[in-house]
């Protein structure tokens, strides 16, 4: 245990930098969720990832740098990923990409795979660091594995305190759920769903990028159980029972302790309020019930969550 996590503010990005040199463990905001960072090519710093999370070691890391000049120092990037980084990057799209014989990425950040999960975020926060920081960091959320995910600092001191050297706090996270992943089996598939909605990758491809049907753990995020809360979820409910909170999306009168993805049915807003809601319903309810959510647009990602959470 560490005798306390530091909360720092932006302007301490070269103190957090040199954290990380050291070997330690630094939270950092992006725009999706906050993600916790060690530096990727140190063995020692990345294990300390998967210990102050108890993240099974089989499940790889996203990987996190400053510019696409960074990514091809530890990837190749086949002509249908370099399309949508061209659309996306920085921003909420993570690409699984084959890696460089010379990346001296830890093959723990891989999980032993001969690819890596790459992001570029747009936070510029997360820039900011990368750039002081001068290489790739490893960068799961900064939660406790499988729990729900944090979009703010305080989320961040409340699993992990004691257990890493640093948080920046950088208030809420923007986009509010993880990244879409897509990885390039030949051809593009969709990984998980994320903060980038899968129309859109579609548009720039010209065609339907194909879902994942492999139980195998080929990136971030695909364990069926994740993102949970203490409680106990009820999806696709239409009015809470007597001991249940209400998970709301869209107008409701419900005489029950209740927060509101949306009340106006935006499914952007409400992908940004999904993981700060049901950490503070976690706090008040045992059992929460959840409004249907559309399965379009942001939709898709937001379902995604909700379902490996009630698992």
């Amino acid at each position: 245990m560490i005798s306390s996590t530091q909360r720092l503010a932006p302007r301490d990005i070269p103190a957090a930098a040199a954290i990380l040199h050291s070997g330690g463990l630094v939270a950092f905001p992006t725009e999706t969720v906050y993600g916790l960072g060690a530096d990727a090519r140190n063995n020692r710093a990345v294990a300390g990832i998967f210990a102050a999370k108890s993240r099974p070691q089989f499940n790889p890391l996203i990987v996190h740098v400053a510019d696409i000049a960074a990514v091809e120092e530890i990837a190749f990037i086949p002509p249908e990923a370099r399309a949508l980084a061209a659309a996306f990057w920085p921003g909420p799209l993570t690409l699984v990409l084959p890696t460089r014989d010379d990346s001296g990425l830890s093959d723990l950040v891989t999980a032993g795979l001969n690819t890596v999960a790459v992001r570029i975020p747009f936070n510029p926060i997360a820039q900011a660091l990368l750039y002081e920081f001068g290489g790739p960091l490893a960068a799961p959320s900064a939660n406790p594995s499988g729990k729900i995910s944090p979009t703010t600092a305080g989320h961040v001191l409340d699993g992990l305190s004691g257990k890493i050297a640093a948080v920046i706090d950088g208030g809420h996270c923007d986009v509010g759920v993880e990244s879409t992943i897509v990885g390039f089996h030949n051809s593009p598939v969709l990984l998980r769903s994320g903060g980038l909605p899968l129309e859109f990758l579609n548009a720039v491809l010209g065609r339907e990028i194909a879902r994942n049907t492999d139980d195998a753990i080929t990136a971030p995020g695909q364990l069926k159980s994740h993102y949970a809360p203490r409680a106990m979820l009820r999806l696709n409910a239409e009015a809470p029972e007597p001991n249940e909170a209400w998970l709301g999306f869209g107008p409701h009168n419900f005489n029950a302790p209740s927060l509101n993805l949306s009340v106006s049915t935006d499914l952007t807003e409400a992908a940004a309020n999904l993981f700060a809601h049901m950490h503070a319903l976690d706090k008040i309810s045992a059992r929460i019930a959840v409004a249907p959510i559309p399965t379009t647009g942001l939709g898709l990602a937001i379902n995604d969550r909700l379902e490996r959470a009630a698992s």
